[in-house]
Formats: C-alpha cells, sequence, structure tokens
C-alpha cells in the first residue's frame, strides 16, 4: 500500500507521489497474478480521489482513508498540533518543528500545484506499507518511508542508467499531463 500525499485540503495530489504512481500501472497485473495487491491510500474524500485518478488515467486501487485514524497509526500524517510542537515521528524517529515559510523553495511550489499551502501539504507524508492476511487476522509486515521509497520513483531507475543519468538541478518533474504548460 502506497501513503499517497493527498490530504482533505488539497485540490490535486502530490507531484512527487504522482510520478511514482505513474509506474504503479505496469506491475499491478503482475503483482496480482502473484496474490499481492498494490494499491494508494490518501487522506482526500474518495470522490476526490476518483476524479483525480481519471485525470492521469490511472487503474489502480485507492482508497480513502478520509476521517479515520488510519494515517496516523503507519505515521504518514501530521497533525497541525506535532507540527508546530516538533512531536511527529515520521521516519523512525522524532522531528524538530518545522512549520515551513509559505513564499518559496520546492516545498512551497509543490505546495502550490496543489492548491493548498506549504504548512498543510507537509503534514502529509509519503510510505509504503504492506499487510499479510493470515485466516481472518491481518498483520502488519513492513513500512518504509522517505528515502526508503527510492525504489519506487521507476523514472529513476532508467535516468541512473541512462548517458548522463540523472542530470537534475532541484526538483524536475511534474504530474505527466502538466509537461510543456509552465
Amino acid at each position: 500500500m502506497y501513503h499517497f500525499m493527498f490530504g482533505p485540503d488539497y485540490a490535486a495530489g502530490c507531484p512527487s507521489c504522482s510520478a511514482i504512481a505513474d509506474g504503479f500501472a505496469g506491475s499491478v497485473v503482475h503483482l496480482a497474478n502473484h496474490d499481492v495487491t498494490l494499491m494508494a491510500v490518501s487522506r482526500a474524500p474518495l470522490a476526490k480521489l476518483q476524479a483525480y485518478k481519471r485525470r492521469l488515467g490511472w487503474t489502480f486501487p485507492w482508497a480513502s482513508s478520509f476521517a479515520s485514524d488510519f494515517n496516523d497509526d503507519f505515521n504518514v500524517r501530521i497533525s497541525e498540533e506535532q507540527q508546530r510542537a516538533g512531536g511527529a515521528e515520521y521516519n523512525y524517529r522524532r522531528e524538530s518543528a518545522w512549520v515551513p515559510d509559505d513564499g518559496e523553495g520546492i516545498v512551497a511550489e509543490f505546495a502550490a500545484t496543489c492548491g493548498t499551502n506549504a504548512a498543510t501539504y507537509i503534514r502529509e507524508r509519503p510510505g509504503v506499507s504492506a499487510f499479510v492476511r493470515d485466516g481472518g487476522a491481518v498483520y502488519h509486515t513492513y513500512s518504509a518511508y522517505a528515502r526508503g521509497l527510492d525504489g519506487l520513483w521507476s523514472m529513476y531507475q532508467w535516468l541512473d542508467r541512462a548517458s548522463l543519468g540523472r542530470n537534475e538541478t532541484g526538483a524536475w518533474w511534474r504530474r505527466h499531463d502538466e509537461y510543456g504548460q509552465r
């Protein structure tokens, strides 16, 4: 399960999570035939997720955890109170208080593309979790966050093998339907 950054107050999904999700399409059928379901979960209401999914042409399952504690349980959501107090745990460590300036930088830029401000944007966090069902019980077997998600960026697997490598300056990616619009 991919914890996709798309909060209830977002107008669109996170550009980085969207780039990662673009790589799901080819894997879903192979994983399903290995008794594995690849899916995403976000806190935005289901209707908002379904509209975004249609916009980007995705077919993988996507669940809404709106109005539940699911994202809190897996440390992929930070409340406003936690954000200000620095009491949030993410990526297996306690973070210091950080409320970003909404003026400049990549966080503010990505937040704007999601229709929100930087502070709201970073309350959602990416991650991946795995579960197994054994009889009637479901067990959490794995989670990774932050740099532990690097292998999911399918485009980087190709760029790392290209003649110029990543050859990047800053965050260059966009949602796949936004190239050529800036």
